[in-house]
């Protein structure tokens, strides 16, 4: 499934394009191996864990044997239904950025951008400051060095950009079903914030459209670093028009829904008598899981998105406190787990962290027909 594009002009082989453009980041800033054995990765991996178990413990009152016993008694069809359900957002995040970078002129196959992405991801899930997104463009410029970093940024960019709006409109929707007769005063500060964040994006979104260049030119913004934001606009909002909108809003809602339905699986598969959210409210409590991700204070959100759900779970539906830390413990295996260890492996075989180039048939298409 790839999105369709346009015969390619002709264009050089070999080469960048001609223009200032941003340097590719030194090795050093994106070599994982470097990053785990820093002192400040370890600690932002230790002190999160540390403190979740602790409020588990204390606050949640979590017993270990409850957990294993859960985890062993457990539907195993479900559990694999859940991690199934997950992984299907992959390439589906691949397609979309592929979409996304089709619109800027620059062809990646699907397979390619699921491989480079799930990458980044694994980095996203063990170091914070969501490197992991620098470390997907310095990966798509590695191999591919006609790539325009500048313009690459933009495109993961606008792909937060549409993450966020997304899992906002999924959460509201979700947590308006969930709560159709009457919204807990825990979760209408929620509901405003989640308007808040969607209001917001479309304010930022448009100030840089109409806005963006003319401040840095008057505020006399040397000329290079102004042509670098040109590559970045165009990245954001070469994926945007009229035309790409539609199909891209359809793809986040569809990739945002494996997260719901992982949590409703995961929730079905533990099976715990009266502990029972529905369709909706599984998809509020996992997409309330997932913006907290977007603090990037430690590697994957550890210790906001734990603590944050199970407050939901236990203050929004009832759900006894050692019974809602299993099962955000069991669902955090599958989707951050399960992620370092299968990222590993491909961090290990993939030829992509050597620059062994991408698919035939990827690289600049030449400029669109008027």
């Amino acid at each position: 499934m790839e999105p369709p594009v346009s015969e390619p002009r002709s264009h050089p082989a070999v080469g960048p394009i001609p223009g200032p453009e941003l340097e590719a980041p030194p090795e050093d800033t994106v070599s994982l191996g470097r990053r785990l054995r820093q002192p400040k990765t370890i600690l932002s991996i230790v002190i999160p864990l540390v403190l979740v178990a602790l409020v588990f413990q204390l606050a949640f009152k979590l017993d270990v044997s409850t957990l294993v016993d859960g985890v062993q008694q457990a539907n195993k069809l479900w559990l694999l239904v859940a991690f199934v359900v997950f992984y299907l957002g992959f390439p589906l995040r691949g397609y979309r950025w592929s979409r996304i970078l089709a619109a800027t002129r620059f062809r990646l196959r699907t397979g390619d951008a699921t491989e480079i992405l799930f990458l980044s991801w694994l980095v996203n899930c063990v170091v914070p400051a969501k490197l992991g997104d620098v470390y997907r463009a310095y990966l798509l410029k590695l191999n591919a060095p006609v790539a325009s970093l500048s313009r690459t940024f933009g495109t993961v960019f606008i792909e937060r950009l549409l993450d966020i709006i997304g899992i906002a409109v999924l959460g509201l929707a979700a947590g308006f079903w969930s709560f159709r007769n009457g919204l807990p005063r825990e979760i209408q500060f929620v509901v405003v914030l989640g308007i808040g964040v969607v209001v917001g994006l479309v304010a930022l979104l448009l100030t840089l459209r109409n806005f963006g260049r003319g401040l840095l030119l008057r505020l006399h913004i040397p000329h290079r670093l102004v042509d670098l934001y040109d590559k970045f606009e165009e990245g954001v909002f070469g994926a945007i028009g009229p035309r790409q909108l539609p199909p891209l809003g359809v793809l986040t809602l569809m990739i945002w829904a494996t997260e719901g339905l992982r949590f409703f699986f995961v929730v079905k598969a533990l099976g715990y008598p009266g502990v029972d959210l529905g369709l909706s409210g599984s998809f509020f409590v996992a997409l309330i899981g997932s913006l907290l991700t977007a603090v990037p204070l430690s590697p994957a959100g550890l210790g906001t998105v734990e603590l944050g759900v199970a407050f939901v779970l236990t203050t929004a539906y009832g759900v006894p406190s050692g019974l809602a830390a299993t099962l955000v413990i069991v669902d955090r295996l599958i989707s951050v787990f399960s992620v370092v260890v299968l990222g590993a492996l491909l961090y290990v075989v993939s030829g992509k962290r050597r620059g062994a180039g991408l698919a035939p048939g990827s690289g600049p298409m030449g400029e669109p027909s008027a």
